[in-house]
């Protein structure tokens, strides 16, 4: 099996073409190819010598993935159920809002992180995705070319993965790639401290941290990660953090009828994020097969928000998309499982 280019950084293409006798500038070449002018094969590098495009094609294809299935919502939110090597499947989101379209990939192929609302960990830790399937789900998309934000919020634990989100990362912002402004990529973790400072340290984009609620006992029946990684050493990691003026820090919260949306959580937030410049997104859970936890009504919802904000905690509600389709996170995925779709790229 030849060796893809796509997904490969700079240094990396340098040392390839170096390897293969080629001047070095080559490198800044295919990657231009490759990131700018998003071609799907060698033989289209038309400013590398035939014979060096013949030399590059006995090892190396581009190594672009089609997706096998996409849903279209109601709303204009789509999901795209794509292959990967491991011949498992993954999805992505593609979100539109006015003047944004933002795009939800996925970093791993299911999840080892065991949370209990989270359909993607019924399918178990299947397998890490490398930096160009990372990529590849923003590439080969319909709206390739329409994409203004990016968020690490799909399928697995991007801090679990972290050598290929942060490679993802370099070649979506660095000026020989996309060259897109960190400010527009948001990466999601439960709270894994040692990747979260790593990539506190060698990115700039957003930081997303899932919460779901501010106490020890439940938030572990809710996350096993609370055992090795409770939020509140997690929220005091982040605020000894310089985040500058721009950069965000924000945490997620799914909340669950009955569960996390009493006075007593307000209080317990406003206690543990004191201090913390940051913003609570409010997501209202949507039912999923297997979990006993239940959706909250829409005065609830504002209810809490309106709790939080009188707390003096920046409290939004984000609108839910796509729930004509499959739209909690592994659920499509697990029905590629089921049933692989043999439908060709981009039908119906």
């Amino acid at each position: 099996m030849k060796e893809f280019l796509f997904g490969k950084t700079l240094s990396e293409l340098q040392q390839i073409v170096v390897d293969l006798g080629f001047p070095r500038f080559t490198a800044g070449q295919i990657a231009d190819w490759l990131y700018k002018k998003q071609v799907s094969s060698i033989a289209e590098m038309s400013n590398l010598s035939i014979k060096n495009r013949e030399l590059l094609s006995e090892n190396f294809e581009v190594g672009l993935t089609s997706y096998t299935k996409v849903q279209v919502s109601a709303d204009g939110t789509k999901k795209y159920l794509f292959p990967t090597i491991q011949h498992k499947f993954i999805e992505t989101a593609m979100i539109p809002e006015r003047d944004r379209k933002t795009v939800c990939v996925s970093s791993q192929v299911g999840c080892k992180m065991g949370c209990l609302f989270c359909f993607t960990a019924k399918q178990g830790f299947q397998g890490q995705l490398s930096a160009g399937e990372i990529i590849n789900q923003i590439r080969s998309i319909d709206e390739v070319g329409e994409v203004t934000n990016i968020v690490y919020m799909g399928m697995g634990e991007p801090f679990d993965n972290l050598e290929q989100v942060l490679k993802s990362i370099e070649i979506l912002t660095s000026d020989w790639g996309y060259a897109m402004s960190p400010r527009r990529i948001t990466v999601s973790t439960i709270g894994i401290i040692p990747g979260m400072l790593t990539f506190l340290e060698k990115s700039e984009a957003h930081l997303a941290v899932s919460l779901h609620t501010p106490f020890h006992e439940e938030r572990q029946q809710l996350m096993p990660v609370q055992v090795a990684y409770p939020i509140e050493e997690v929220v005091r990691e982040i605020k000894s953090w310089d985040f500058g003026r721009q950069r965000r820090v924000s945490f997620e919260y799914i909340v669950f009828e009955g569960l996390n949306d009493t006075p007593a959580h307000v209080k317990e937030m406003a206690r543990i994020l004191d201090g913390l410049k940051c913003r609570i997104n409010l997501i209202r859970f949507h039912p999923v097969p297997g979990t006993p936890l239940k959706s909250p009504s829409d005065k609830k919802m504002q209810e809490f928000k309106d709790a939080l904000n009188n707390k003096g905690i920046l409290t939004t509600v984000r609108a839910s998309r796509g729930q004509d389709i499959y739209a909690a996170c592994g659920l499509l995925s697990t029905k590629g499982i089921e049933a692989p779709p043999i439908l060709p790229a981009g039908k119906e």
